[in-house]
């Protein structure tokens, strides 16, 4: 099935795209003039200079690039960022370097990957219980050591 959605990109660089026949997330780029960096454990919004219009019941996940993550510390910080169908601002990456390296962002360089989902909204049904199951109110660490 393949989604149409509106884009705007006020960057020079290319609309994000998948990397691969069957990846999930496209690769977005940073919209940058000169390079930023992030020393460690530093926080700092980056813009992609891209403005997007979901059809209504989905939504943007902005995710961290495995690669920048395993290699550099580098992550998206509040992850995943979500981008909500009315939002009509610049999608920007909350990114935090948590190497104890500075790492230098570039212009252009993918420095997170967006996956476009399919959600639902609930409706809460207030009750006084709820139907038993096997976990039953097993937490954290509940289900094994890994």
């Amino acid at each position: 099935m393949e989604l149409n959605v509106k884009i705007i990109n006020q960057s020079p660089f290319d609309l994000p795209s998948y990397q691969t026949p069957e990846s999930a997330g496209m690769d977005l780029r940073a919209n940058l003039i000169e390079t930023v960096r992030l020393e460690s454990l530093e926080r700092k919004l980056i813009p992609t200079g891209l403005f997007i219009e979901l059809p209504v019941g989905h939504e943007a996940q902005i995710r961290p690039r495995s690669g920048l993550a395993f290699k550099h510390g580098l992550t998206v910080l509040n992850s995943p960022g979500t981008v909500d169908s009315d939002y009509r601002g610049e999608i920007k990456v909350l990114l935090v370097n948590l190497s104890s390296e500075p790492f230098d962002v570039q212009p252009g360089e993918r420095i997170a990957q967006m996956i476009i989902a399919k959600h639902e909204r609930v409706s809460w049904l207030p009750s006084e219980a709820l139907a038993d199951s096997e976990r039953g109110a097993g937490g954290y660490g509940s289900t094994g050591r890994s």
